[in-house]
């Protein structure tokens, strides 16, 4: 299981730097509902990582049931590979310059008016279906899928990946119930940061990513 854990690593940091839920989040913060706005958000943050990454690995074709990762696996990997490669040039490209501001997504506007089950919808929008995050969710869910692993195991991992994954979310709500206010200037200078060199973060990292399952693609077709 350590090794599987291992192997999804990456994936789960990828998610994790994301800034656009970690500002979203922030920004609950400071609104009418912010307590329970923010819980809203994290539980559907974790839920829709969890989901993505179970639905994948449970295609048909991923799990041999044995140690040799299957020709379905392989494919997935080369589609996977490819499409993390062309994330990579739009990151690249949208990346701000050094005097521009970041933009922010016209919807955040509206974070301080939504209600709890909007809240909770956006959430999991934004984990499991954003392109970028069901990506990396899905080349995890068929990391862990051609795993020999048994049932116990698979969770186990799925939950250590989500925890990895969702910990940039989890952890400002956590600190946010405990600490309240003290924290909200630390909080906003981490959004800053994020958002200001997340492009060029994020197009490194599909970079690697990519090239890590276009290789194991390569070599689970070729055998």
């Amino acid at each position: 299981m350590g090794e599987a854990i291992g192997a999804v690593l990456g994936y789960a940091v990828g998610i994790a730097i994301s800034p656009v839920p970690i500002a979203a989040v922030i920004l609950m913060m400071f609104s009418e509902r912010s307590r329970t706005n923010s819980l809203s958000f994290m539980v559907a943050w974790v839920v829709g990582i969890a989901t993505a990454t179970t639905v994948v690995l449970l295609l048909p074709g991923v799990d041999t049931g044995d140690s040799t990762p299957s020709d379905t696996t392989g494919w997935i990997k080369l589609v996977l590979g490819l499409l993390l490669f062309v994330g990579a040039v739009a990151q690249w490209r949208k990346r701000p310059g050094p005097d521009e501001e970041p933009p922010m997504p016209a919807w955040m506007a509206k974070i301080e008016v939504l209600e709890p089950l909007k809240t909770f919808g956006l959430g999991f929008v934004l984990s499991a279906i954003n392109p970028k995050n069901l990506l990396l969710a899905a080349a995890a869910g068929v990391t862990i899928g051609s795993t020999p692993l048994s049932s116990g195991e698979t969770v186990a991992t799925v939950i250590a990946f989500t925890l990895i994954a969702g910990i940039t979310v989890i952890a400002p709500v956590v600190a946010f119930l405990v600490a309240g206010d003290r924290i909200d200037d630390k909080l906003d200078a981490a959004k800053d940061w994020l958002m200001a060199n997340n492009a060029a973060v994020m197009a490194v990292l599909f970079v690697i990513f990519g090239a890590s399952l276009l290789g194991d693609a390569i070599s689970i077709l070729g055998s």
